[in-house]
């Protein structure tokens, strides 16, 4: 311990990391702010004492967790064996607020508090996918930068850091799945009523209970939506109310946020327990919505009355300018420039509609929206003839969900009968689109179904399923199935996979798509 005091602001490790800012101390480690000298840039690094028993799984841990790429885990960049006496883990660097520290503020607002779970309930389920599990998830793990990004610190260092037992078979990774998934919850809870179930945690009070059962966020604070509040039941119920289905993946989480947090005409039909119960109900602390583009994450500050008359705003100077400009001979000069920008617009208006959407970039400013459909073609690449009742496809996309694309007719198993891995629907948005979301409409339930994407600089539409990258993977979907996409799919063609059939009549199985939309970026 004495060896890691004498680290200080301006040491140079590995002779090209130099300490700057001390950033927290926690569980017998540190973390610093240093600047890499040879790539000239900021970078986090964590500090563990190489005599530490736990500096091999520490960095094993950190070794591991490269495995996962999902861009909101901060990278590890390097790792650094015995450096004075440490061992040391360098990461990306984030300029950003640890989410423990806006909740002890104030608590988020529905729409926000759902996006930021959303987003590390979407990472984590791609750390899943690859064997990686966090099991240390609490708010100081989550940063919010002020762009309103996430960026998830911790994967697998945190569990080396306040070891739990550690195994590899099937049923303990069963188990640490379980254990993300019900720290999103918590997460969920926290970031709704500024309180941690289960105890104190990051400096966030312990959630109340009643009767030894976890109040929900609409009895702890008023104004949370009902939508939100439901997901959270869904993941920490025991079992949840009303018989609601349990949330226990955790894409299975991000889907349901995705779909909840509105903060519109909220009605609070939960009444209060404060007075009648525990009571230590939040009652008496404030709820501060901020305003403006999230996340919000500076307390609002009071501003000094104003005793002089307001000035002009932008609008009212405009007007006043405007006015001047169109008396004597300076109207006929206006009217004529506001003519020669008519004739330009128009001219600019014919010819962007001769230009092929192919050659647009996409705009990252511009909003998520529902993105039109160029073609869309039946896709039957293990078929023995190529194609599958090509004639229907339209009648995916034309509006009327009385109508639709169908499979043919397979016989006694639904997955096609065992003929192939599966058959769809290709759809062409006539160039490359940044996804957001796919709505398909079914018939019949239960389908299993991926989405499938090509990639972003596909010449032409796909023929087989070599070089198609699965974006989503949805088991049992009802009629009316919504997939959230991560935020790095771009793409011009989209395929809705269908790998296992609903059964029509005995023995029979038919797939039938009756629409299709997908929401994004242009």
């Amino acid at each position: 311990m004495g060896d890691r005091r004498l680290l200080a602001s301006g040491d140079l490790l590995a002779d090209r990391y130099e300490l700057q800012d001390l950033v927290s101390e926690k569980l017998g480690s540190t973390t610093w702010r240093a600047h890499d000298r040879i790539l000239n840039r900021n970078v986090g690094i964590e500090l563990l004492p190489s005599n530490d028993p736990r500096s091999e799984h520490f960095l094993q841990a950190a070794r591991e967790s490269t495995a996962v790429t999902d861009p909101r885990f901060l990278r590890v960049l390097d790792l650094v064996e015995d450096e004075q006496a440490h061992h040391l883990v360098i990461r990306e660097w984030a300029r950003a607020f640890p989410l423990d520290q806006v909740l002890q503020q104030s608590p988020l607002p529905n729409r926000r508090a759902a996006t930021v779970v959303a987003e590390v309930a979407e990472a984590l389920a791609h750390a899943h996918e690859s064997g990686v599990h966090h099991r240390r998830l609490t708010p100081h793990q989550v940063l919010l930068k002020q762009s309103g990004a996430v960026r998830i610190v911790g994967l697998g260092v945190a569990t080396a850091l306040a070891p739990a037992d550690h195994h590899d078979s099937a049923e303990d990774l069963a188990a640490y799945e379980r254990a993300d998934v019900a720290a999103l919850g918590r997460l969920l809870y926290a970031s709704l009523t500024s309180r941690w179930p289960g105890g104190s945690v990051d400096g966030l009070r312990a959630a109340p209970t009643e009767h030894g059962r976890l109040l929900r966020p609409r009895q702890v604070r008023a104004g949370v939506a009902r939508d939100v509040d439901t997901v959270c039941d869904r993941v920490l119920g025991r079992p949840p109310r009303h018989h609601e289905r349990p949330l226990t993946r955790a894409i299975d989480v991000a889907r349901a946020l995705r779909l909840a947090g509105e903060d519109d005409d909220l009605v609070d039909d939960q009444p209060s327990l404060a007075g009648v119960s525990s009571p230590d109900l939040l009652r008496l602390d404030p709820v501060i919505v901020p305003a403006g583009p999230p996340p919000g994450l500076e307390p609002p500050r009071r501003r000094p009355k104003a005793y002089e008359p307001p000035p002009p705003t932008r609008v009212e100077r405009a007007v006043e300018v405007g006015r001047k400009a169109t008396k004597g001979d300076r109207a006929l000069v206006l009217t004529g420039v506001v003519g020669a920008l008519l004739v330009a617009s128009v001219l600019a208006f014919l010819v962007g509609r001769s230009i092929d959407d192919e050659g647009t970039s996409i705009d990252d400013s511009s909003p998520v929206r529902a993105l039109p459909i160029r073609a869309v073609a039946d896709f039957d690449p293990q078929g023995t003839d190529g194609e599958e009742n090509s004639d229907l496809a339209p009648l995916a996309i034309d509006g009327d969900e009385r109508t639709g694309w169908r499979t043919s007719r397979y016989f006694g198993r639904p997955d096609l009968g065992g003929l192939k891995g599966g058959v769809g629907l290709l759809v062409d948005l006539g160039g490359p689109r940044e996804l957001s979301s796919v709505r398909v409409r079914l018939a019949g339930r239960p389908t299993d179904l991926s989405v499938l994407v090509a990639p972003d600089d596909a010449t032409g539409p796909p023929r087989t399923l070599r070089g198609l990258r699965r974006a989503a993977v949805v088991d049992d979907a009802g009629v009316d199935t919504t997939v959230s996409l991560a935020s790095d799919v771009v793409t011009r063609y989209v395929v809705v996979w269908l790998r296992s059939l609903p059964e029509d009549t005995d023995g029979e199985y038919v797939g039938e798509i009756r629409e299709i939309g997908v929401r994004g970026r242009s």
